[in-house]
């Protein structure tokens, strides 16, 4: 019985020097290559539309009278399609903002590129009901 353990321990020894020296060669490797860095995942992006086909609501964020009016008229020089023109959830925006559904980043960009809006960002803090079924929405701020 006391050989079979000899014999045991003498293969191990045997047995775990190369697995070990292995393993060592493999982290050496793996740590002189690159790290591949994973690119976010790629937004869903539809076929930019002509700006005929392209609904905007103008919402006044800052409680000027006639802020949201004005813009709207704006926007139909653009030949955009109108939408609703009315008022924002709340009063407060400080910056006017471009907001666009999932797939319409590229109309948010021509329409901030078109009215020269620096701000443009996915919906945020209002709700897809809030834009009245039009693909983006702009909310006049101060």
């Amino acid at each position: 019985m006391l050989e079979l353990v000899g014999l045991l321990i003498v293969a191990i020894a045997l047995l775990a020097k190369p697995v070990l020296h292995h393993a060592q060669k493999e982290a050496r490797a793996a740590a002189t290559k690159p790290a591949v860095v994973k690119k976010p995942a790629a937004t869903k992006v539809g076929p930019l539309l002509p700006r005929r086909r392209v609904s905007v609501t103008v919402l006044n964020g800052n409680g000027v009278s006639g802020a949201a009016a004005a813009e709207a008229s704006r926007v139909r020089a653009r030949g955009y399609i109108l939408g609703v023109v009315g008022n924002a959830p709340h009063g407060s925006y400080g910056q006017t903002v471009v907001m666009y559904r999932a797939a319409r980043r590229g109309e948010a960009l021509r329409l901030a590129r078109d009215l020269r809006i620096r701000r443009v960002s996915p919906l945020d803090g209002l709700r897809r009901r809030d834009l009245h079924a039009a693909k983006l929405a702009i909310i006049i701020g101060g």
